[in-house]
């Protein structure tokens, strides 16, 4: 696959899977005739940093669970994504341990009792810090957007968060909206 410009929506990544889909990046990725895969480079309980805890709705420091993923398309990292839950619905699950989840987490939530019906998201571009910059190969001229999103369930409870960091020059968002 060529390093133009990607074009993605989150609607996939939003949605449980069905039986026998594969993740929703994988998924989108063969679409554009690439391979898409991640790796755990972490996963387990940490104090919640203060932009986690804003988004979980918890105090500065609870524990939370993380999933810290390397994006890769074709083998070259283009993302790097921490999803963060409350304690109380990931400890004792494959959200905690460094395992794939098959069909992905928002269905093993979903199988959980946790399904999103709401999810807020906020865009924001920077200069990557130096750990993200060799992470992604990227120049030091090179920016990167910041997507945060916070998913909530029917009860408006938040059920996971999401930080990911991206090349800018790589990705463009895109947006749909539909009302009524």
């Amino acid at each position: 696959m060529s390093d133009s410009t990607w074009v993605s929506t989150s609607m996939p990544y939003l949605s449980p899977r069905g039986k026998g889909q594969s993740d929703a990046w994988a998924e989108e990725a063969a679409a554009h005739g690439g391979r898409g895969t991640q790796r755990i480079a972490h996963a387990g309980e940490v104090p919640a940093p203060d932009d986690v805890a804003e988004l979980l709705h918890v105090s500065p420091g609870t524990p939370v669970v993380v999933r810290r993923r390397i994006i890769e398309l074709d083998g070259e990292p283009c993302e790097l994504t921490d999803t963060y839950y409350p304690a109380a619905i990931a400890r004792g699950t494959p959200l905690a341990e460094t395992g794939k989840i098959r069909g992905g987490a928002v269905t093993l939530l979903a199988g959980l009792g946790h399904i999103g019906v709401r999810v807020q998201e906020d865009v924001t571009a920077r200069m990557p810090d130096t750990d993200e910059r060799a992470a992604l190969h990227l120049e030091p001229t090179e920016p990167v957007l910041r997507l945060n999103r916070v998913t909530l369930d029917a009860e408006d409870r938040p059920i996971q968060a999401d930080m990911m960091v991206m090349p800018a020059h790589r990705q463009q968002l895109r947006y749909e909206i539909r009302i009524g």
